[in-house]
């Protein structure tokens, strides 16, 4: 199916956590640095390759772990087309990462991106919702029928570009192919995999790192 390429969208202000959170430290490091090497160990074949798309003043500033940064766009999905843009034509499988999620491990990114290469156009990881919840008007919903999505999120390129052409806006980019008429299918999330939102987050995340 061609080559596999990451793209880290890692392009936020980070407005609820304070600031960009991809660059606050981590267990020594910056939080986007664990995001480039699982990007970096799912894209280490021949042909396979890593794009970074960082906020526009951090463009020109050098991340040897990527094959290009790009600057970002207003919007995730502005940032999604601008690091697609780098991505060759030649690319098989294109999986699409947060920049503020450091604990995907290897195991996920192999998971998307053998359900892109049986079948889907694309596969996304997703774990149970726990917590009773109710809508804003206070009724309740249905839990089991919801599931919490997260990132790795692995797509064919060519229906990754397809659903991104006419530059329509999405919180996740499963979302767009979907809209598009794709074949989406859903693997097991981890519940280790969270995103860094909140300054509380990095803490829990160092003592899942410590722990491994």
């Amino acid at each position: 199916m061609g080559s596999v390429w990451v793209i880290v969208v890692a392009a936020g202000s980070g407005r609820r956590f304070g600031g960009a959170k991809q660059y606050e430290p981590l267990a020594g490091r910056r939080v986007l640095d664990w995001s480039l090497d699982a990007a970096r160990a799912a894209a280490g074949g021949p042909g396979d390759g890593v794009v970074l798309v960082v906020p526009p003043d951090r463009a020109r500033a050098p991340e040897p772990a990527a094959d290009a940064v790009v600057a970002g766009d207003e919007t995730r999905s502005g940032s999604v087309r601008a690091g697609l843009a780098r991505v060759p034509d030649g690319a098989g499988v294109v999986v699409v990462h947060d920049g503020a999620r450091p604990l995907a491990g290897a195991d996920l990114f192999a998971a998307v991106v053998d359900a892109v290469r049986a079948g889907a156009d694309a596969a996304l990881p997703a774990v149970a919702v726990s917590d009773t919840l109710r809508s804003r008007t206070g009724a309740p919903v249905d839990r089991d029928d919801l599931v919490a999505v997260q990132t790795p999120q692995a797509f064919r390129a060519a229906a990754l570009r397809a659903a991104h052409a006419p530059g329509a806006e999405a919180t996740d980019d499963a979302t767009l192919v979907a809209a598009a008429g794709g074949k989406v299918v859903v693997v097991d999330g981890s519940p280790t995999n969270l995103k860094i939102t909140h300054p509380s987050d990095l803490v829990v995340a160092e003592a899942l790192l410590r722990a491994r």
